[in-house]
């Protein structure tokens, strides 16, 4: 039988007799196994083994001489997937240390950094179709059958001799292809008389000559670059470093990126690259593919097929890829000879995983990884989070800065414009339209952000007030005009529009503005001038943001309307002019976060204008021009609000000077939902809480979403371990709570969102 390790108490064996694994499980140990009766196993590599009734795919994290399980009881590890580890010591060790930190079962923690095809048992070497003759096969050829049928012959002949590829013995169905693209209707027959055999072979991942860099043009570094560069450099042969390169929007932190990475090729070691988005990927890739076109990049993320994403996963794997470059999971990568890791737009929330059971933050195991495996790392941002920011401050990151246009860029002015007094035209002010048609008229491109996707966010009955409600939600169904069609984004309900308030039969409007109205009313407002959008309804695909992009690039689009989408990495030389509408949002939002987004957004989006030799401007609509949010942000820059953000957090004890964590839970009964946490509370304060105060449980401020009911109870504490000692004792209590199984429920570590 298999058994939870523990402290070995009885049946000794010989050597490491003993093989630990865990498995794709909610259960919070490994078992043991005995050793397969073929080669040896080591740890990090797969293995299946006998689980309950069936056979599942494991991971062996550790060898050991006992077990606390009599031997005869122990299950054998019926055979070993892989031929060398798929986790190297030091990746293994940092997946141990995140199942730690984040209180989550190892084997589902491993199971993540997986793609999916290599946690079902796919092989981690890729391997091809192969053919070739049995001895069988090679006496009939020689005795010159077959001789009624040429097509056999011919593919006898053809297997008798050495593959294009080298092979003595076999070809390569793609090989056979090439020479006789018929071959394959001859194989039945023959391997009916045992003249042929069909196998995969494994296939040799191709390592060419080491990368030199060639000598492209490079723009001539700004001071701030150049000083960038001379630090790192200089740190570089230290071991583990951590980097926080400050630079504002165009000082050319990618430019810092690839310097750095034509170092590392240069001494044959690897680079690892993280992206909070898919959006980012395709750009970046083409910079670095531009940059190094001798260097084989491997590109990973939730975007990519289970074949394509697997590949990527190979060639990272095997060497193969110099440059990997992907999103949140990418940090899991296998990459070997890792000489070098970049985190670009650090302060994005997208690199933490705030779903799902494993909730892990992308930018922090980035960093513990690059300590545990001793490499530089450089964390990227124009608006740097207030926890990397107080981190540079305490010694912890080593900040440098950009401030800095590259070449004749300056920073665009920004101004507010009071709407209050304003004329509206569908979200737009008066100013603004004629700041559009000004910057048009200069040949300028206009961007128009807005924060909200559809049509308008809700639709309202002109005589009972009634609003088209989620019914499965505590929200509001958004309108989509041009699809005819209410959806909720939150749950990813719809329904069809409709033309009267379904209580009393009156007419219904539409209530606010969305992307998808504020492009109606531009075109209407700019006939023949080209517009395009940009947000999660318009881009499904890769090929989808290509041709937005490119629209832009080339002036066909003179206006672009978008979301965040438009605010992460683009660079459009020809915008002279952004526009921010709802700037007001996150202004008095509940959530301690809230603010800290809000500036890093307007600065994100701020700076896509004027990144040529054009001035950019920034116009930004708000109700409340007073606030001291906005007033520091025009008057200091995001220093300055950065430092009166992290006062007011020194104050409140709110991280980055206090450590949080969440425990959330759902269900289909709201009291359900609350008598699991409120269980979990009490089992918390029967133990010895020390310094970790309990607050809640509550329900979140959405309670209801797709027909389950949320809520959470949140931790706090002034000091990490005092936390994490608590967390360690309380986690096992609440998977014994009788409620616990009527429930779904997760441990978020560090969360970014109190919902």
């Amino acid at each position: 039988m298999s058994a939870p390790t523990g402290t070995p108490t009885s049946t000794p064996l010989p050597g490491d007799a003993i093989v630990r694994v865990v498995v794709d499980s909610p259960l919070r140990r490994s078992f043991d196994y005995l050793p397969p009766e073929g080669p040896a196993v080591r740890a990090g590599m797969r293995v299946w083994v006998p689980f309950g009734n069936r056979l599942r795919v494991g991971v062996v994290v550790s060898l050991a001489a006992q077990s606390s399980v009599e031997s005869s009881k122990l299950k054998r590890i019926s055979s070993v997937i892989d031929r060398e580890p798929t986790f190297d010591v030091g990746l293994l060790h940092t997946l141990n240390w995140a199942a730690d930190y984040y209180h989550h079962p190892l084997g589902e923690v491993i199971a993540t950094a997986l793609p999916k095809l290599l946690r079902e048992g796919a092989a981690l070497q890729a391997s091809e179709e192969c053919w070739s003759l049995t001895e069988v096969g090679r006496e009939a050829l020689a005795g010159g059958e077959p001789r009624r049928a040429p097509r056999q012959r011919q593919l006898l002949e053809l297997l008798g001799r050495v593959s294009p590829e080298g092979h003595e013995n076999g070809w390569s169905a793609a090989a056979l292809d090439v020479a006789s693209p018929a071959w394959r209707e001859g194989t039945k027959a023959l391997r009916e008389r045992g003249w042929v055999i069909r196998g995969d072979r494994e296939m040799t991942p191709p390592q060419g000559p080491p990368v030199t860099p060639l000598l492209v043009p490079q723009p001539e570094p700004t001071a701030g670059q150049h000083a960038a560069l001379e630090a790192i450099t200089a740190a570089d042969e230290g071991g583990f470093h951590a980097w926080l390169l400050h630079g504002i929007t165009g000082s050319g932190k990618t430019e810092v990126y690839l310097r750095l990475t034509a170092r590392q090729l240069a001494r044959q070691r690897r680079v690892l690259v993280l992206v909070p988005e898919i959006g980012l990927t395709p750009q970046l890739v083409g910079r670095f593919a531009t940059r190094f076109p001798q260097a084989t990049l491997a590109v990973l993320h939730s975007g990519l097929t289970d074949t394509e994403r697997l590949a990527a996963w190979r060639s990272t794997h095997s060497g193969s890829a110099d440059i990997v470059i992907g999103t949140r999971s990418a940090v899991f990568a296998p990459v070997r000879q890792l000489g070098l890791v970049i985190v670009d737009e650090e302060h994005d929330s997208s690199f933490k995983q705030q779903e799902g059971g494993f909730r892990y933050s992308a930018r922090d195991l980035a960093l513990v990884r690059a300590q545990r495996e001793g490499l530089p790392i450089v964390l990227g941002s124009a608006t740097p989070s207030l926890e990397s920011l107080h981190n540079a401050a305490t010694g912890r990151l080593t900040r440098l800065s950009l401030p800095q246009r590259t070449a004749a860029a300056q920073p665009p002015t920004l101004r507010l414009l009071d709407v209050r007094g304003e004329s509206m035209h569908a979200g737009l002010s008066t100013t603004a339209l004629c700041g559009i048609e000004r910057h048009l008229a200069a040949d300028g491109q206009v961007l128009v952000y807005i924060n909200r996707r559809g049509y308008a966010p809700t639709l309202a009955c002109t005589a009972c007030g009634w609003l088209a409600p989620c019914l499965a939600c505590d929200a509001r169904m958004t309108v989509y005009r041009q699809a005819d069609r209410l959806r909720c984004h939150h749950c990813g309900a719809e329904r069809a529009l409709p033309r009267q308030c379904p209580q009393c039969g009156y007419a219904v409007k539409t209530v606010g503005q969305g992307t998808e109205r504020i492009e109606e009313v531009l075109g209407e407002t700019f006939p023949g001038v080209g517009i395009a959008r940009l947000d999660r309804d318009v881009i499904r695909r890769n090929e989808d943001l290509h041709a937005v992009v490119a629209s832009v690039a080339s002036g066909a689009a003179r206006i672009l309307v978008g979301t965040q989408m438009v605010a992460k990495g683009h660079d459009f030389p020809a915008l002279t002019l952004v526009i921010v509408l709802n700037a007001d949002h996150g202004l008095f939002s509940t959530d301690f976060r809230a603010a800290e987004r809000l500036a890093q957004t307007i600065v994100q989006v701020a700076g896509r204008a004027g990144r040529a030799e054009r001035a950019g401007e920034v116009l930004i609509q708000t109700e409340f021009p007073e606030h001291p949010l906005l007033r520091s942000l025009l008057e200091g820059g995001y220093d300055a609000f950065a430092a009166a953000a992290l006062e007011e957090r020194h104050s409140a004890a709110w991280p980055p000077f206090s450590r949080l964590a969440a425990l959330r839970a759902s269900a289909p009964q709201a009291q359900t939902t609350l008598e699991f946490l409120q269980a979990a509370r009490a089992a918390g304060e029967a133990l010895d809480a020390g310094r970790v105060r309990l607050l809640g449980p509550a329900p979140a401020a959405m309670a209801r979403r797709a027909d389950r009911h949320h809520a959470q109870l949140l931790l706090e504490s002034g000091e990490r371990a005092s936390l994490h000692r608590f967390l360690q004792q309380w986690v096992p209590v609440i998977e014994t709570l009788p409620t616990a199984r009527r429930v779904r429920w997760a441990l978020d570590v560090d969360p970014l969102e109190l919902f």
